[in-house]
């Protein structure tokens, strides 16, 4: 009972931090700032969304290092529900962006350092994909997708978060020359959303990640007793 209890307890607070994001992002006071203006409520979810994708990605990166120490096919399978985890937070990242740089800068896309690293990172991560499903024999997969990981987080790291701030060109929030936060630090009226969003977007990325192992477990013994009958 105990257990059950902690299982629905972090649900439950996972929702009540999102009604509130949600809440906080569409109604509550954000200063008025030159150039992104209202926009600037799409802080609470873009960069909540590419947190949670890294979050949930850094987790996948230590199952692939389990599964490279023990062989177990369970950490290979919650890998690759990390990876489709983080996939989806990544896109979700990205068109949260694209629509932020449209009314900030007049377009989708612009050629800067960070937002083409995001988009090498997802890049390597949709090459997990296609390296998965090109390998039949199990226990193979599961060894070479594990070691492509490892350096698939490496990799998307390095583009997102090392390269961009090595360029000094980016005009991407959080590098000098942003447009967007140059007046300073988040409002303390933001920040009482803002830091939340984050908790609250990694326990959404755990709690779709559950409910993708889950499903990938049940397909799995689904596949398994169909090949016992044949």
């Amino acid at each position: 009972m105990n257990k059950k209890i902690l299982g629905y307890s972090w649900k439950i607070l996972t929702i009540l931090i999102m009604l509130w994001v949600i809440l906080g992002g569409l109604l509550f006071e954000v200063p008025s700032l030159l150039v992104v203006e209202q926009t600037i409520r799409n802080i609470y979810f873009h960069v909540g969304m590419w947190f949670s994708m890294i979050f949930i990605l850094f987790a996948g990166f230590i199952f692939s290092l389990m599964h490279l120490h023990k062989f177990d096919p369970r950490y290979d399978r919650m890998a690759n529900a990390t990876v489709k985890t983080g996939l989806m937070f990544g896109f979700l990242g990205i068109i949260t962006g694209m629509i932020w740089a449209q009314f900030t800068w007049g377009t989708y896309w612009v050629n800067d350092p960070k937002l083409n690293g995001a988009a090498v990172g997802i890049l390597v991560y949709l090459a997990y994909v296609v390296l998965r499903s090109s390998i039949e024999d199990r226990e193979k997969r599961g060894r070479l997708a594990a070691v492509y990981k490892i350096f698939a987080f490496v990799i998307m790291f390095v583009f997102i978060m090392i390269l961009p701030r090595m360029s000094g060109a980016s005009i991407h929030p959080g590098v000098d020359g942003n447009p967007a936060l140059a007046t300073g630090d988040l409002a303390p009226a933001m920040q009482k959303v803002f830091y939340p969003a984050i908790a609250g977007w990694m326990l959404f990325a755990w709690w779709v990640y559950t409910i993708v192992n889950r499903t990938d477990r049940i397909t799995e013994k689904i596949h398994q007793l169909n090949a016992e009958r044949i």
